[in-house]
């Protein structure tokens, strides 16, 4: 364990939010998230070194279900995707994508059929093995490229990931051509989801960002933003016991800390050994109505949050070369 200052803007100050376990695969194991007293930034402190990292990115954090339903999750998500990359190949040519954080590929994949030349950047180990497109095994901020190379960087849910984020919106930087694009999608430490709900895949997750402190990494990079999607039409952070939160915060005064979590269905299931199946949801219903009446509740409260644009993620569009660079 490592303990950082502020990745954004180097303070040594900062304040807790909250603590949680990682729930996904050890749940012994408890982290804090802190803010930057001077910019906002949220960020995992203590965390787990670079070299501690693999541990908590085992295979199964990359096998998906071989399911038809799977299959169309991913084509809706991708082309949702490809829509901030369109006004690019209307240009003319063939253009080059780097896709950061491309996993097991599936998305250069589609954009390769969409006529792009791809490439991408993956560092876990746990991955599937790429051979159909070139693929960089290094940190990205230390891939042997420093000219402009690429009309797109892409990096769907990657920056929360790393360790140094400025690191990642500099190389960005040095690789797009001018005018070309960056578009990344990251939590938003704004939304209730990410902040007070333990929606975060902490320790995967190690940095949480705010609207504004994504536009000074921005403009500390040389980008100019474009765009901001606050929505869930890519990935979700919904914003899983809410009415819990809100009866205990605002109703009888008193603070929502992790132990007043109830666990998931998955959870519930998994410490009880049972199968997924109507006893189970009934056995489940009984131990946490709440969260059945939160669940329910979910499509009006995603909605109102996207309409007030404090949703749990966004997706960022930014350009490169029309401002100063730093």
């Amino acid at each position: 364990m490592e303990n950082v200052a502020c990745n954004l803007c180097g303070s040594g100050r900062h304040t807790p939010v909250y603590e949680m376990p990682d729930r996904r695969f050890f749940r012994e194991e408890f982290f804090t998230v802190v803010e930057c007293n001077q910019c906002g930034l949220g960020f995992v402190n203590p965390r787990p070194a670079a070299a501690e990292m693999q541990k908590y990115y085992p295979r199964e954090y990359y096998q998906n279900p071989p399911t038809t339903s799977h299959h169309h999750y991913l084509k809706r998500r991708f082309t949702a995707q490809a829509a901030y990359l369109e006004e690019l190949g209307h240009d003319g040519g063939r253009k080059k994508l780097l896709d950061v954080g491309c996993a097991n590929g599936e998305f250069p994949r589609f954009m390769a059929t969409r006529g792009w030349n791809v490439e991408g950047v993956e560092v876990s180990e746990s991955s599937q093995r790429i051979t159909d497109f070139r693929v960089y095994t290094e940190e990205f901020q230390n891939i042997p490229l420093n000219e402009p190379a690429y009309d797109a960087v892409t990096a769907w849910a990657v920056l929360e990931h790393v360790h140094d984020p400025m690191a990642y919106f500099r190389k960005a930087s040095r690789l797009l051509k001018q005018g070309g694009l960056f578009v990344f999608l990251v939590p938003n430490f704004g939304s209730v989801a990410s902040r007070h709900l333990f929606c975060e895949d902490i320790p995967r997750h190690l940095y949480f960002f705010t609207r504004e402190t994504v536009r000074q990494y921005l403009e500390k990079t040389g980008f100019t933003l474009e765009k901001e999607d606050n929505g869930r039409k890519i990935y979700k952070l919904a914003p899983n016991n809410w009415l819990a939160f809100m009866v205990r915060t605002r109703l009888l005064g008193k603070k929502y800390s992790f132990g007043d979590v109830p666990l998931t269905s998955k959870e519930y299931r998994r410490v009880h050994h049972l199968q997924s199946g109507i006893a189970a949801a009934l056995k489940y219903a009984a131990y946490s109505p709440a969260s059945v009446m939160d669940r329910m509740l979910w499509p009006v409260i995603e909605t109102a949050q996207i309409l007030r644009k404090s949703y749990g993620v966004s997706t960022y569009v930014a350009r490169r070369g029309l401002t100063k660079k730093h």
